[in-house]
């Protein structure tokens, strides 16, 4: 009977260690397996968010010591096409090495009470930083992850080259999918810790540096200056279509205006479409009707930079009086945008039904 004991306890040790190692297998396999749905995955240490769906890649909020504000970077579409330019984070061959402030998608203005924010980088010489602005985290309030969406607000303060706090910003993202859509809803609020004046200035708001197949195959080049002079010299696009990332790009508005034209022109929103030889991709901007300035003026360039600029008025139309735009200490504005990547072309119709819809909502 003592054998019969023994053994019996042997097995049940046995047994319970192979269970052990299964469960332990099984877990590990569960961790491994991408979480499904939009998550929205916080990494403070190394300074960003990461935005997945279903375990893929879709954009990582960060705030590098190396950039001037926080930038949602890269943006990548369902089919995993990155739509952002590389440089200066990641450059890649033969795209453009020009204005390194112009990282992902971004939101600042290029003069706030005489301190210029969109222009600001690490290549500033030294004795222009005190006409600089710089847009400091401070923290990530929340995360929220789901099925179809997720969210993310955090704040930051708007720091002039003096070092002074002028603006706090609140930033609440949704980061959604629909169907092979990818969409970006973002509510900015700014508040005001002193007198503000957004002068009529080109330079902002919500901005975005296309990869170089999304730029106009038109682009001549030329010498771009911001509003302290400080010029960028620009190159035309290549002659030759069978160069390396041939530029496709093509921008059309919601008064059905094209190309280079569509630059200082108002509208509801502005599509990009553009391919990389392999993917058709769309990227559309979405202005919101409560926003100051609506509807916006779009900053669109051929050579990359799709940014659309409410504050703007007489620097886009000379026969416009300047907006400036003013909060007073302990006032609020709060700006909202859609940018939704698709595979499919700009259909008027379609995107005036999500700019509908869009302005239906009031968060």
């Amino acid at each position: 009977m003592g054998h019969i004991s023994s053994g019996l306890q042997l097995h049940r040790r046995l047994t319970g260690l192979a269970a052990l190692v299964l469960l332990t297998a099984c877990t590990a396999s569960l961790a491994a397996t991408p979480a499904k749905g939009v998550q929205v995955i916080a990494d403070e240490a190394n300074r960003r968010v990461d935005i997945t769906i279903d375990g893929k890649a879709f954009t990582s909020y960060i705030w590098p010591i190396s950039l001037k504000k926080p930038v949602l970077y890269p943006l990548i579409t369902n089919e995993g096409v990155t739509v952002t330019r590389g440089y200066p984070l990641k450059p890649r061959p033969n795209e453009r090495v020009d204005h390194p402030h112009q990282a992902g998608l971004w939101f600042n203005y290029g003069n706030v009470n005489g301190f210029d924010f969109w222009n600001n980088s690490d290549a500033i010489k030294p004795e222009a930083r005190s006409k600089m602005g710089t847009i400091l985290h401070t923290r990530i309030v929340s995360t929220k992850n789901g099925l179809h969406s997720g969210e993310l607000v955090v704040e930051s303060v708007w720091m002039t080259g003096e070092n002074n706090p002028i603006l706090n910003q609140t930033t609440h993202y949704v980061f959604a999918r629909r169907n092979h859509a990818r969409v970006i809803d973002q509510a900015i609020t700014l508040t005001a810790l002193d007198h503000a004046v957004f002068s009529d200035d080109k330079e902002g708001l919500l901005g975005l540096r296309v990869a170089r197949w999304l730029e106009s195959p038109e682009e001549k080049g030329g010498v771009f200056t911001d509003a302290n002079g400080n010029a960028t010299v620009v190159a035309a696009a290549p002659a030759d279509p069978s160069a390396p990332n041939p530029a496709s790009g093509q921008y059309r508005t919601s008064e059905d205006v094209l190309g280079a034209a569509a630059w200082g022109t108002r509208g509801r929103w502005c599509a990009l479409t553009g391919h990389d030889c392999d993917n058709l991709v769309n990227i559309a901007i979405i202005d919101h009707p409560a926003n100051p300035g609506y509807p916006t003026y779009w900053h669109a360039r051929g050579y990359g930079l799709f940014a659309a600029n409410p504050l703007g008025r007489s620097i886009f139309d000379p026969k416009q009086p300047a907006f400036n735009f003013t909060l007073e200490k302990g006032q609020s504005a709060t700006f909202r945008y859609r940018v939704i990547l698709s595979p499919y072309a700009a259909y008027p119709e379609e995107l005036n039904r999500e700019a509908d819809s869009f302005a239906a909502t009031s968060w």
